[in-house]
């Protein structure tokens, strides 16, 4: 049910694929420009659409858009908070990401997500860290809600696809 996997999110083929958004859901660096790049303008103008109705999207909560001219049939953009040593919340707000992601999953009926690394890159988050918060946070939900089928952690570069490896051996 759980799988990790190293590669480009933007080529999986399950129901969602998740973004590493940033508050303005516009697209940037990383992850969320490269989901923006390879699913097109859709992407952008659905998000814009939700911007313009709600505002920022804040930290731990997520919104669903079209997967474009993605692989996926959807994109869930979820906000990862900036690592600011562990003084402001960070984990539980990464905690937040994965559950806000996988409720809104559940909501419409996705049965196959592919999360990114979330809050790793320019956000600073410990990849090992936040490894364990996503591996915990994800398989407690499903171990309570079965409707997802299957969850890949598509990792881009190798530190963090053999710290998920690792911390899966371990669980």
């Amino acid at each position: 049910m759980i799988e990790v996997i190293q590669g480009d999110i933007t080529k999986a083929s399950l129901d969602c694929i998740v973004n590493a958004a940033n508050t303005s859901l516009l697209g940037g660096g990383g992850v969320d420009g490269a989901i923006h790049r390879a699913g097109g303008k859709q992407i952008l103008d659905e998000c814009i659409r939700i911007r313009n109705a709600q505002g920022n999207c804040p930290t731990g909560e997520a919104v669903l858009t079209t997967g474009g001219r993605l692989h996926a049939k959807y994109v869930i953009h979820t906000i990862g908070p900036v690592w600011n040593g562990g003084q402001s919340h960070e984990p539980e707000k990464l905690s937040s990401c994965y559950r806000n992601t996988l409720n809104l999953a559940v909501e419409k009926g996705i049965k196959s997500i592919a999360f990114s690394n979330i809050s790793t890159g320019i956000y600073g988050f410990p990849k090992d860290k936040a490894a364990e918060v996503a591996l915990k946070t994800v398989a407690d939900f499903i171990e309570k809600n079965a409707t997802i089928e299957r969850v890949q952690f598509v990792c881009f570069d190798r530190d963090n696809y053999d710290i998920y490896l690792e911390r899966l051996r371990i669980s």
